[in-house]
């Protein structure tokens, strides 16, 4: 096992190991709350620098969602690099926790893009470190989808005096683990699904479960509908496909949707109510505390209702201040960050 340390001022600890066929990477971006815990996407990038930049954002992005889900962890995050051909996943997996293991419990991992909760319990035969796991709380998706749920029925709320979304039209990007969940929710409360993946079977099931209209992955953005949903990868909301969105609404399961910060700030100029990504799919995370704190299933998914009440505040500082409602949850989860 190779272990090379990055560095990155704003971070705690960054490295990269090569062990065999295996190549990863872990950031701990904060343990100011308690230890980092952050899920392990498993993912083929154009390189590793691609790959990296990913991983920091990510590894904030977790710090932020934990401090807005007031939950006492930090934030942090792995990636492992996908490689064509034949895939050993025990291997590959055995490999990731003895390399999370050498950052002694300061840093906690899950299942994220990629992974399974099978996955983590090869991780598991080399780290205690490790959430996530069959047979506890799993895999985190139905419960995320939810929190997404409750989030868009806040931004529905603050945009236009009902939470009802009966009869309004989601555009649904990423049919998923969590799009399908969040689908679910939306198809039980009335609203019409126009869905788009790049993997076919994931729009029929979606189609055949839901009553779902599909549209070619490019075409999603360019949708008529209220609510722009994205639960895919991140950076999709940027210059090119900003301008094609033809929504009140932007709320979904991925994260980092904003490529950058400045693509939040010409949402707010369109009058695009953007419920930020950290603060809207915090439910994967919540649950993991039934795992990683004993919760009862009752109190995680009370917790999980309350992203409701989250998002109706990042919203009302957002328009008392001027500001875009991603400055408003930055300044809620700092706050949070500086109080402890």
């Amino acid at each position: 096992m190779q272990i090379t340390e990055l560095n990155f001022p704003d971070y705690e600890r960054v490295a990269s190991c090569v062990d065999g066929d295996y190549r990863g990477f872990v950031a701990i971006h904060s343990t100011k709350l308690g230890p980092a815990v952050g899920g392990t996407r498993f993912w083929k990038y154009e390189n590793d620098e691609a790959a990296v930049q990913d991983l920091l954002r990510l590894a904030r992005g977790m710090t932020y969602k934990n401090a807005l889900a007031g939950i006492p962890f930090g934030g942090g995050k792995s990636i492992v690099l996908r490689s064509d051909g034949e895939i050993d996943r025990e291997r590959i997996f055995r490999a990731h926790g003895r390399f999370v293991d050498t950052f002694d419990g300061r840093y906690i991992t899950a299942e994220d893009v990629g992974t399974s909760p099978a996955d983590m319990e090869f991780v598991r035969r080399e780290t205690n470190h490790v959430a996530g796991l069959l047979g506890k709380s799993g895999d985190p998706s139905p419960v995320t989808g939810r929190g997404v749920f409750r989030a868009l029925q806040a931004a529905a709320k603050h945009r236009w005096g009902s939470d009802d979304v009966k009869g309004r039209t989601v555009a649904l990007q990423g049919c998923g683990n969590v799009g399908y969940w969040l689908a679910s929710n939306l198809h039980q409360a009335g609203a019409r699904l126009v869905v788009s993946d790049v993997d076919p079977t994931k729009v029929e099931r979606v189609i055949k479960e839901f009553g779902a209209f599909a549209v070619a992955p490019q075409e999603i953005y360019s949708t008529d509908a209220d609510i722009f949903a994205p639960c895919a990868l991140g950076g999709i909301i940027n210059d090119e496909t900003i301008p094609k969105l033809k929504v009140e609404i932007v709320v979904g399961g991925a994260n980092n949707q904003l490529l950058e910060a400045r693509h939040g700030d010409e949402l707010t100029r369109l009058g695009i109510l953007y419920a930020p990504d950290y603060a809207a799919n915090s439910g994967g995370m919540i649950s993991g505390c039934r795992e990683l704190l004993g919760w009862e299933a009752s109190k995680s998914a009370a917790k999980v209702e309350e992203i409701y009440d989250t998002l109706l505040g990042i919203f009302a500082m957002a328009e008392a201040e001027g500001i875009p409602t991603y400055k408003a949850a930055d300044r809620l989860a700092e706050k949070r960050l500086e109080d402890v």
